[in-house]
């Protein structure tokens, strides 16, 4: 299960981070973008995916090694 939320955070993270670069730099990277949903709110999107990353991480690591 830890596993498996670290493989989760490390693809919010990168989906986040690829949504924010997009948004600074106009490089055609990542999902955010491409979700219409979203259009107009793809910065609070990548935010969002970012801050849930880290919850993900922390919650493997109150999951212990088990």
């Amino acid at each position: 299960m830890k596993q498996l939320l670290e493989l989760l955070g490390s693809l919010a993270l990168v989906q986040g981070g690829a949504g924010l670069l997009h948004e600074f730099t106009d490089w055609h990277i990542g999902l955010v973008q491409r979700i219409g949903l979203l259009d107009g709110y793809e910065i609070y999107a990548s935010v969002a995916l970012i801050v849930l990353a880290f919850a993900l991480f922390a919650a493997a690591e109150s999951r212990g090694s088990g």
